[in-house]
């Protein structure tokens, strides 16, 4: 029994002296050919510094440094979720935008927000910068001629002739009101010589306008790699659009004549089927579905609205425009009566005819 216990252990320390080599010499292999993290036995997961404190032919000595690991603490939610009202998570479920924005367009407050920087394929919202560059650039009498690149464009379009000139008031017309593509092109090529250099201008433009996660590769907002933009982008966009009053007056009307004889009809159904719209830009491609912007008003209100990723998307303006204007006066009300409470008389100041008010510093009239 002895002799079988003596000869289990010899065994045993053979076993280890054999084994020491082979371990360091694949450590020291490790740590030459590949990244090594080692674990603090602590936690599984717990990081560690690595530390090299000597290194000598056939030795690989690491000193393991565990970092100060941080209490656990549960991640917070997303900014928009914390915030969310039961009213904000009943609209997104009512609607099947990917992303929406509404904003207030006088203060540039955000109403209602829904993965606003989400970026995406713009399709033909992104007309609007066209539209505006070119109403900055060209006469509206100015002729344009249009080449074959032009005219092939697809629908939708208002099918110009290659080699036949137009008028800028005309073509900037089928831009904004039509989605013409081919006459995006020709306004495009014009203006910068050719669609790339003006997709260039466009994005320049959209970042000196406030847009800095938009970037335009075509001036007709057909799918294209490395394009993209945001429904908070396209709600600053339309907004700074809107204050040329040229642009704001084309983008209202629904029907125009042209003097090549066609009549253009606008595709945004908003101007007359919902209550207050000022003007704005649809658009539709398979990669982006439909996206639209548009400004509204009603009363002294105005209101900013942007959609991408709709599938159901006059359905979705509808219930986003009566959401953000019943907000809207919501608030209103409420800084009615918040001005009324702070302005409320106190005291009369003595030798005039001044009330001095709640709001320290502030001498107003009395409310009454």
């Amino acid at each position: 029994m002895k002799k079988s216990s003596a000869c289990l252990i010899l065994s045993f320390l053979a076993l280890v002296i054999i084994s020491v080599p082979a371990t360091s010499a694949y450590a020291k292999k490790s740590a030459r050919h590949r990244s090594t993290v080692l674990l603090d036995s602590r936690h599984k997961f717990a990081p560690v510094d690595l530390s090299v404190v000597s290194e000598k032919p056939g030795q690989c000595v690491v000193a393991v440094v565990p970092e100060t690991v941080a209490p656990f603490q549960k991640p917070s939610l997303p900014q928009q979720a914390q915030r969310n009202s039961p009213a904000e998570e009943q609209m997104q479920r009512r609607i099947s935008s990917r992303s929406a924005i509404l904003m207030d367009a006088q203060t540039g407050e955000v109403i209602y927000e829904q993965r606003p920087d989400l970026p995406g394929q713009p399709a033909s919202t992104i007309k609007i910068i066209t539209g505006l560059i070119a109403i900055q650039a060209l006469n509206n009498p100015e002729m344009i001629a249009v080449s074959r690149h032009a005219a092939s464009m697809p629908r939708s379009k208002v099918y110009l002739q290659p080699g036949n000139t137009y008028r800028a008031n005309d073509l900037i017309n089928a831009v904004l009101l039509s989605s013409a593509n081919d006459a995006s092109v020709a306004l495009a090529e014009k203006i910068a010589g050719s669609e790339p250099l003006f997709a260039t201008l466009m994005t320049q433009k959209a970042k000196s306008w406030g847009a800095t996660n938009t970037v335009c590769k075509t001036a007709t907002g057909l799918t294209a790699p490395g394009q993209q933009t945001t429904v908070r982008d396209l709600a600053v966009l339309f907004n700074r659009a809107m204050e040329n009053n040229e642009f704001a007056s084309r983008v209202k009307q629904n029907t125009v004549r042209t003097d090549f004889g066609q009549v253009l009809k606008n595709h945004n159904r908003a101007l007359w089927q919902i209550a207050g719209a000022e003007g704005g830009k649809t658009g539709f491609t398979n990669a982006a579905r439909q996206t639209y912007v548009g400004k509204f008003k009603r009363g002294d209100d105005e209101l900013l609205l942007a959609i991408m990723g709709s599938v159901t998307m006059w359905k979705d303006i509808k219930n986003l425009v009566g959401y953000g204007f019943t907000v809207m006066a919501s608030n209103d009300r409420a800084q009615t009566n918040k001005t009324a409470k702070v302005f409320t008389p106190v005291q009369a100041v003595p030798g005039s005819d001044q009330v001095l008010h709640a709001s320290a510093g502030f001498l107003k009239t009395p409310v009454l």
